[in-house]
């Protein structure tokens, strides 16, 4: 009994796969990363980072051989072995498709397939019991982690145009926010708002994050002093959320004339994420939150225009530290002590959470092509105030992929 590929669509019949030339690239990239760092050859396990080479996260094993170690990669699935061949182009698989071999077979298959040493791991995305497993049948492997996670940071022309749509598609749910937003409605009905035009737009359900055990909220609406509770997720805002197991995020208090109310969407298109803040509030604003709003927005061209010069994302960060002090925001900004985030812009591409980030420790540029949301918050006890947007440094600068000027940084209901 067969099924019917043709099942599988995105709107409107539009084919959402991967092209088969970015997969070629990104594997001929990591190839070449490989022998430069004098790696063999590397297993790779992790779903997202599967999605990034294969254009599929089926349950499987990807075997990429350094550039001339004679090690012929390929895509070992378990399930399910014809939607990834699919998924991955079909005839145009830039990599040979098989069964996954059982686990007592691996070490035969792996050398007729040219290793001669046990392939590099995903050490920091594996379970320990997992790579003792993997290593009980191989032996010892090297952490082959950074080494995707640098290669990704570099977008393609093909991924920050997904990043461009997703921005897109956040821009519709802060619209469908400004439209649904009243007195008394809560909290979680109005995120419920924004949450269903990404659905209809192809949201798949899931924002992926590399730090563990962190999970997105990917509506955070805080309004008054929801925007003050702290939470498990490091992050400026915590957000109520609307029970202890789900401790981060929008909850079920009322919104109120004359409070700030903080709505920061993450959207992800076709695996691609975007990150925007806006504020919002029944009526006007105190011209003590607006002056806060003004002072991030320094912040952020500051952080910005550091980040396009060409400057370490240490330095960019010392730049707008220096104006929160100017502003004398160092005890509210990115949160309060001791909860406070030490850091004003994240890299994004399909993780939340990727590097390089804007913080110390990070002494390089965002690349050309790097993809980064800049966020300055600040949070008081009786809430917060910030803005966010999602950008990609090019040739030219930073360009902004998500609202910019479309939408203003502060709207009235």
């Amino acid at each position: 009994m067969e099924w019917d590929i043709s099942a599988i669509e995105g709107p409107d019949g539009d084919d959402w796969r991967v092209p088969t030339e970015e997969l070629s690239q990104r594997i001929e990239l990591t190839s070449t990363a490989l022998s430069e760092a004098g790696i063999e050859s590397m297993l790779i396990h992790d779903p997202v980072d599967l999605y990034w080479l294969t254009g599929g996260r089926q349950a499987g094993t990807l075997l990429v051989g350094g550039e001339e170690s004679g090690v012929n990669s390929v895509y070992w699935v378990k399930q399910s072995l014809d939607r990834a061949k699919w998924e991955a182009g079909d005839d145009g698989a830039p990599f040979e498709l098989a069964n996954h071999p059982r686990s007592k077979e691996l070490d035969s298959a792996l050398k007729e397939r040219g290793c001669t040493s046990t392939p590099a791991m995903q050490h920091g995305r594996m379970q320990h019991s997992l790579i003792k497993f993997y290593e009980g049948l191989l032996g010892d492997s090297q952490d082959c982690t950074q080494l995707i996670w640098k290669l990704r940071e570099s977008k393609s022309r093909w991924e920050i145009e997904q990043m461009r749509a997703s921005g897109e598609i956040n821009r519709w749910m802060f619209e469908q926010i400004m439209h649904d937003g009243t007195e008394g409605i809560s909290e979680i009905e109005l995120a419920a708002a924004a949450d269903s035009v990404s659905r209809v737009a192809g949201f798949g359900g899931h924002i992926m994050m590399r730090k563990w055990p962190m999970n997105c909220d990917r509506v955070v609406i805080a309004a008054g002093r929801s925007g003050s509770v702290p939470s498990y997720f490091d992050s400026a805002i915590g957000g109520a959320g609307p029970s202890p197991f789900a401790s981060h995020g929008s909850g079920f208090h009322r919104i109120k004339p004359g409070e700030p109310v903080l709505v920061d969407i993450v959207h992800c298109h076709r695996g691609y994420v975007s990150d925007c803040t806006r504020m919002f509030s029944v009526g006007p604003l105190d011209s003590e939150w607006m002056d806060r709003l003004d002072s991030m927005l320094e912040v952020k061209n500051t952080v910005v225009s550091s980040l396009e010069r060409g400057d370490t994302c240490e330095i960019a960060y010392e730049k707008g530290m220096k104006v929160v002090r100017e502003f004398g925001e160092e005890n509210h900004i990115m949160g309060m002590p001791p909860e406070q985030a030490r850091f004003l812009g994240h890299s994004i591409g399909l993780h939340l959470d990727e590097t390089p980030v804007v913080a110390r420790g990070f002494p390089r540029p965002l690349p050309i092509g790097g993809t980064m949301a800049i966020e300055p918050k600040v949070i008081y006890p009786e809430g917060a105030i910030g803005l966010e947007d999602s950008w990609v440094r090019t040739d030219d600068g930073m360009e902004c992929l998500t609202a910019g000027d479309l939408i203003p940084l502060h709207q009235e209901w």
